[in-house]
């Protein structure tokens, strides 16, 4: 390809970066295109550093590209695209400092003093070695238990457990529920720099399969999620865990499954043949989730996913013949006083789950949940930013760190965050 198409195409991917294509003809493009840009920005900012410093020592500019030398349009564009590039990654580094603020608006100045141990420097700096190679998110000291059925139907029905090879008892637990919009996706492919990062500090991680739709209409995934909540309740104390602490997490689906499941402890429609089963969780941490599938925000983008995609694709029935199991299945219609507490991630520039629907859900927790509700949104962010192993992701999961550790001590010491969540909201 010549210098001249490279540099096209870069600074393309750069534009779609900073200011994303929308709609729902282009959303699911534009999220591919631009989450692996920002995600990547510098090994992309220093692929067109390298490129474009061979093709100078080559040759000479030329106005005449056929003449074998880069076009000053390639230049220009080569430059206009390492700026853009370079205010990505400016904003990627300045994800720490938003994610502390969140913390500390949601929480209180003094939360790192209830934490047991503090965060370090070195923890609170950027990965930079382990950036470089974004696919590698696993951590020394985890050992990995793959396949472990917690209801019959095959390996859709199975769950793997993250735990320290040192043994451990008593230890937290965190579930982790995959995206993919309820109709692909794998436990194996989400969360694992969460899990793996929470495992080696002694957590016990488990992340869970659940049946796809349209095989397996809704509200199979969700019944799925209950399920596998009651075989840790019952089983994970075999793993070092303790089954009285569950926090719940996971992204876009997985967001949306493990907010419903948080919200909807004991329901009896999304527990058939287990409605005396404990699936109650303590925390919930959904990222970039799906809140409204029932158009009840009125936000138009709400309404394309419900009539384009889960109605027909997920449901198998429209939302005109039963709007009760839309409603049933949106976590900003389930929220209740004795709501958990929610820590809600979400990405602006987001093309597949609009922003607003995070908005909304939070200022819904924060009206009527008695318990705290931390918010963090992050500028410039695409939806499934965390799956790679990137500046931001690591802020991200390094504060999720911090605040999981801050629920589980005061869960510990039995200090309930009721009152100071009514506090800092007033």
């Amino acid at each position: 390809m010549p210098y001249l198409r490279r540099r096209l195409l870069t600074a393309a991917l750069a534009a779609n970066a900073v200011r994303p294509l929308r709609g729902p003809r282009v959303g699911l493009p534009a999220f591919g295109a631009g989450w692996l840009t920002s995600e990547l920005a510098p090994h992309v900012l220093a692929l067109t550093a390298v490129d474009t410093t061979a093709e100078l020592v080559r040759h000479r500019p030329s106005r005449r590209p056929e003449r074998g030398g880069p076009s000053r349009a390639g230049l220009a564009l080569a430059a206009a695209s390492s700026v853009a590039l370079a205010g990505v990654v400016r904003g990627s580094l300045a994800t720490g400092r938003l994610v502390e603020e969140a913390l500390v608006e949601g929480l209180g100045v003094d939360y790192v003093e209830q934490l047991d141990t503090p965060p370090t420097p070195a923890e609170l700096r950027v990965p930079w070695r382990r950036v470089a190679q974004p696919h590698r998110l696993a951590e020394p000291g985890v050992r990995v238990e793959r396949d472990i059925a917690y209801a019959e139907g095959g390996r859709r029905l199975s769950l793997d457990v993250y735990r320290p090879e040192q043994p451990v008892e008593g230890a937290p637990v965190l579930v982790q529920v995959h995206g993919g919009a309820w109709t692909v996706g794998s436990k194996r492919h989400q969360g694992l720099a969460l899990m793996h990062r929470m495992a080696a500090k002694g957590w016990v991680c488990v992340a869970v399969n659940y049946r796809l739709a349209p095989r397996h209409p809704w509200p199979a995934q969700v019944v799925d999620v209950k399920r596998a909540l009651a075989w840790v309740k019952e089983h994970v104390a075999a793993y070092g865990g303790d089954p009285d602490y569950v926090a719940i997490t996971g992204g876009s689906a997985g967001g949306h499954l493990a907010a419903l499941a948080a919200l909807t402890p004991g329901d009896p429609a999304f527990q058939p043949g287990f409605e005396d089963a404990d699936t109650s969780v303590q925390a919930c941490v959904p990222f970039y989730g799906v809140y409204d599938l029932a158009g009840a925000t009125g936000l138009r983008t709400a309404r394309q996913m419900r009539d384009g995609f889960f109605a027909p694709r997920v449901a198998r029935r429209r939302w005109r013949d039963a709007p009760e199991v839309f409603e049933a299945a949106s976590p900003i219609l389930r929220v209740t006083p004795d709501a958990p507490d929610f820590l809600v991630l979400h990405g602006v520039v987001d093309t597949l789950v609009q922003v607003d629907q995070a908005r909304l859900f939070v200022e819904e927790l924060r009206r009527t949940s008695r318990r705290s509700v931390t918010y963090v949104e992050l500028p410039g962010t695409q939806h499934a930013f965390d799956t790679l192993l990137s500046i931001r992701s690591a802020h991200v999961v390094c504060g999720i760190d911090r605040w999981l550790h801050w629920h589980w001590a005061g869960w510990r010491h039995g200090r309930t965050p009721v009152a100071e969540a009514a506090e800092l909201r007033s």
